[in-house]
């Protein structure tokens, strides 16, 4: 907080303080004891009122605009592409989103509910994912031109985040999927790497009241897609997104029962196969997994 200019100046010849200190107190005319206990009030109150930090905004309002705005949904949000223009257009509404996550401590999260916690992470993983494309955007063509010979883009710590700066692996990796914390693998059908063999970037923020079904509904979009994921009846196999690799482990947690990767694939049996035949062998988990290699591509919308 500045100085405050319309401060009454202390009465010449009574007790003066300063904002800093509870201090200089000449004293004349007034007992001593009298004076000594106005100091003592004002240092138990203070110079003025302190003024309450807003609440944090768990609707996350400013984000969902700009996601509803620049996510275009393509094939009932199988897939979606970015306008990474209208971003830059919207930079200084994103400064505003970033800088509203960056201001949670890490006092104050631990104080947040589980979803809630999720949902903050998610959103700031996606938010910052954003505004590294923007801090080269339009000369690049993958989210991997952000990298080096020696340093992959996900790796250094530029996200002000909890009190620290964070790297966005530090979100993914060692508080989304920390062990024991969340255990959630629907986390990768959310968080969004500006690629377009990464699940889509959804067109609204994710909250807590509503993360279960949103979460749901983002592993659906992804396993109906079968650009990245199906049934190859020729093969009698199923080609699966290269994710199910990388984090294979991750579905082997028991969340909602599930203890393995086919069995995960046998809840989605409906949406890789058309088949009723190969539907029932996904099922009763009796079919190969492969997994398809990843489009690193930028998911840019066409300029």
């Amino acid at each position: 907080m500045g100085k405050e200019t319309n401060a009454a100046a202390p009465a010449q010849g009574g007790p003066g303080f300063t904002s800093r200190g509870c201090a200089a107190a000449s004293g004349a005319g007034l007992p001593r004891r009298a004076v000594l206990a106005g100091i003592a009030a004002l240092c138990v109150a203070g110079p003025g009122p302190v003024r309450a930090q807003p609440a944090f905004d768990h609707g996350y309002a400013g984000w969902t605009a700009l996601l509803r705005r620049h996510v275009v949904l393509l094939r009932g949000g199988q897939e979606s592409q970015v306008r990474y223009d209208g971003f830059a257009a919207d930079r200084a509404a994103l400064k505003g989103v970033l800088d509203g996550l960056s201001a949670v401590g890490a006092a104050a999260f631990e104080g947040f509910g589980r979803a809630q916690q999720m949902a903050f992470l998610v959103n700031a993983y996606n938010a910052f994912t954003v505004e590294l494309i923007l801090t080269r955007w339009p000369r690049l063509e993958s989210i991997k031109d952000l990298g080096t010979l020696f340093q992959s883009p996900w790796k250094p710590k530029w996200v002000p985040l909890l009190g620290a700066k964070v790297s966005l692996d530090d979100i993914e990796h060692e508080m989304l999927r920390r062990r024991g914390r969340y255990d959630d693998p629907r986390v990768h059908f959310a968080v969004n790497c500006a690629s377009i063999g990464c699940p889509a970037l959804r067109e609204e923020a994710f909250v807590a009241e509503r993360l279960d079904a949103q979460l749901d509904e983002q592993a659906s979009r992804f396993m109906s897609d079968r650009t990245r994921n199906r049934h190859n009846p020729a093969r009698g196999r199923l080609e699966v997104s290269k994710i199910f690799d990388w984090f294979g482990e991750d579905f082997r947690l028991g969340h909602r029962g599930i203890a393995s990767l086919p069995a995960f694939l046998a809840r989605h049996a409906d949406a890789l196969a058309d088949a009723p035949a190969d539907r029932e062998r996904i099922r009763a988990q009796q079919v190969p997994v492969v997994f398809l290699d990843y489009d690193w591509k930028l998911n840019a919308a066409p300029r």
